[in-house]
């Protein structure tokens, strides 16, 4: 079982939950069989004969019980069997019923040899995952079960009792079973109910102890985690804020605004998470903290996974900022020789003001003469290592720590992956700023949406089409984007119409020139088998067009939509599909349609696709739970969370005698672990 299913020991067996149930509460008597049903019958084993015939072999056996006779049969394992199934001892059988020969036949049973002197069990039966490799040494999902049963055997004879994790006064307020008592019922449960207490307490249990993790380090970084103090707003501050800012900011901006200017000043490290849809005015928000710190003397830094946002973060803090005393950088891996020598002299000098860049931000020779403010972009794209390597870039406190994310968490998500953080949240869309109108269209309509697109062109605006990557075969998603093209070409022949086309294959320069072409209003059209990754903002452009939209996951469709409505215009996203669609596909496209909140969308993306899919968490090791189901179990979550928050602020520290377990808890997974304080 080690290699195969990863269980190394007991308790790693203890600990590996069935994943479904077999009732197995009643015995029915033979007559009262019915085909295609499975039934469990208590009766006695008569005959056991070997058959040979038509070149094919197979055990027979007949079993009875007061009401009738029910054949079994056995098409494998058949030298086994005839020596260990003893004829005229009573068996308990189980399996699937099928008619035969005007009675009943189970193929392949489960028999249960009957002890009188044991007490038998009826009720609920486990059913564990297992391979066909285990099957074949006689680990199946029944041979599992023995294991297990064995394993509580011994326990129940050695008086061995399975130690508490919980403190006495968690377990007593939420009603629930004892640790051993849940352990044993979640792999024996006398009923459903008993199941469901065992269930509801493990979970709790699971969901407990990450709460504990990441709301201990917010605690722990609250009063220990020294920041440096941001008192002043300064010039650079109300230079960009009164003569430069562009808009108004929205509400929402200046609430989260007045949230970092208090952690600022809080004398405590900020550590806060900024959520919010793409074009909201999350890059405003990043900037004005970044002159807060530079208004005190400290030096920011912006870090982005991709050299294309962070290409498209520096051009446009470049813009806002021309004109100012203000040194702004740009590195990435392929800024090298002397530029590179110049920016890192910069850092190191405080010449370099901000310094935008991707991971290269975070190697050995970038060496800052006062970091203040550390912003991540997109951080889930980042390993925990690398964002403790940006901590050790400041010293004698570590910088202030904002997180960015254009991916809307569902609220469940966001208490289970960034639980630790202080979130801020935008939820409004910048002045001026029109719904993006969303319709889906199939594949017959098509004439009618080029006709719509060539009035939007004829009025001076531009054009996304867009392709999905399929997995499968790039060749293959090629192949669809220049067939699109030559049938697009010939709605919008050249040369009174231009089209820009963008895919991965593509040299950078050359794809650099593309996108150049369509941000400079060149091309009116720009096709693409992902604009994800091309990253342009071009305000002028209206219509976003995804085809085979059915293919794209709500996530994927909603960032897409993102990329039109960031001017005045009203814009619009038409979804293309196929007449024949899932269930799911169904529903993605219809959400679309319904509404343009980021955080609605999310909370149907994670009901759709759970947890494991929604980008960001896979990497994270936080989702990887034995029985939790984020999506249904909520309630269990808010729970564990306020028992949490309300130990530690009895006893921030754990110092009392009824939390020691839990402070061995956090002493190994926390304060030993070289990343605790950071993941």
């Amino acid at each position: 079982m080690q290699s195969e299913l990863g269980l190394h020991t007991v308790w790693d067996v203890l600990t590996d939950f069935p994943y479904r149930y077999i009732d197995r509460s009643s015995i029915v008597p033979i007559h009262r069989l019915y085909p295609e049903s499975h039934a469990q019958v208590r009766g006695v084993l008569f005959d056991l004969e070997e058959v040979h015939r038509n070149g094919r072999t197979w055990l027979e056996g007949y079993l009875r019980d007061s009401t009738g006779i029910l054949r079994l049969v056995w098409f494998q394992g058949i030298k086994w069997l005839k020596r260990n199934l003893m004829v005229r001892r009573e068996y308990l059988v189980f399996g699937k019923v099928q008619r035969w020969r005007g009675g009943y036949s189970i193929a392949h049973p489960e028999m249960t040899l009957l002890d009188h002197n044991k007490e038998l069990r009826l009720g609920l039966y486990p059913v564990y995952s297992t391979t066909e490799k285990l099957t074949r040494v006689g680990l199946d999902a029944r041979g599992r079960r023995i294991v297990v049963e064995r394993i509580w055997e011994l326990i129940q004879q050695r008086g061995i009792i399975i130690p508490e994790n919980l403190p006495t006064s968690t377990v007593q307020r939420q009603h629930f079973l004892d640790r051993h008592s849940a352990l044993r019922a979640i792999h024996f449960p006398s009923d459903a109910e008993e199941l469901r207490r065992a269930q509801e307490r493990l979970k709790f249990e699971e969901l407990f102890f990450l709460q504990l993790q990441l709301l201990y380090r917010k605690v722990y970084r609250k009063r220990k985690m020294e920041g440096y103090v941001f008192e002043r707003v300064g010039e650079y501050f109300h230079a960009f804020y009164q003569e430069r800012l562009p808009f108004e900011l929205t509400g929402a901006q200046k609430r989260v605004v007045k949230e970092i200017r208090r952690d600022f000043k809080s004398g405590k490290q900020m550590n806060r998470l900024l959520q919010g849809d793409v074009g909201s005015g999350k890059t405003i928000v990043a900037l004005l903290s970044m002159l807060m710190a530079l208004d005190n003397g400290y030096q920011a830094c912006l870090m982005a996974p991709t050299e294309i946002l962070a290409q498209q973060h520096f051009h446009r803090i470049s813009q806002y900022l021309y004109g100012l005393p203000i040194r702004v950088e740009l590195l990435t891996g392929s800024v090298r020789g002397k530029k590179r020598d110049e920016i890192l002299q910069g850092l190191r000098s405080s010449d370099v003001h901000i310094v935008i860049g991707t991971h290269a931000l975070i190697e050995p020779s970038v060496e800052f003469a006062r970091l203040g403010l550390a912003i991540i972009d997109e951080q889930h794209r980042f390993g925990v290592a690398q964002r403790a390597q940006l901590w050790k870039k400041s010293t004698p406190h570590p910088p202030h720590i904002l997180v960015m994310t254009a991916t809307p968490i569902p609220r469940t998500l966001s208490m289970t992956l960034y639980g630790d953080l202080d979130v801020s949240i935008i939820d409004e869309l910048p002045p001026g700023r029109k719904p993006v109108k969303t319709i889906w269209k199939t594949d017959n309509f098509r004439g009618q949406i080029m006709e719509f697109v060539r009035t939007q062109i004829h009025q001076g605006r531009q054009v996304y089409i867009v392709y999905p990557l399929i997995e499968e075969s790039e060749k293959l998603a090629l192949q669809n984007l220049f067939e699109g093209y030559e049938r697009v070409r010939a709605y919008f022949p050249p040369p009174t119409y231009q089209i820009s086309i963008v895919h991965g294959r593509m040299k950078p320069e050359d794809k650099e020139r593309e996108m150049a072409r369509f941000k400079e209003g060149i091309t009116h059209i720009m096709m693409s088998t992902t604009v994800i990754e091309v990253g342009v903002d071009v305000p002028n452009a209206t219509v976003m067009i995804i085809e085979n939209a059915e293919r794209f996951g709500l996530s994927q469709l909603h960032q897409l939509r993102g990329r039109v409505g960031r001017g005045a215009a009203q814009s619009y996203c038409i979804l293309l599909s196929g007449h024949q669609l899932s269930e799911d596909a169904r529903t993605r496209l219809q959400t679309m349609c319904r509404t343009n909140d980021g955080f609605e969308i999310a909370e149907v993306d994670l009901k759709l696709r759970g947890p494991g899919d929604i980008e960001g968490t896979r990497q994270s090791g936080l989702l990887d739970f034995k029985l939790v189901d984020i999506v249904h179990d909520t309630n269990i979550l808010q729970r564990a969370r306020s028992e949490v928050l309300r130990i530690l602020q009895q006893d921030p520290e754990l110092q009392k005698e009824e939390h020691r377990i839990l402070r061995s808890f956090i002493e190994s997974k926390v304060l030993r672990s070289p990343w605790g304080m950071i993941s």
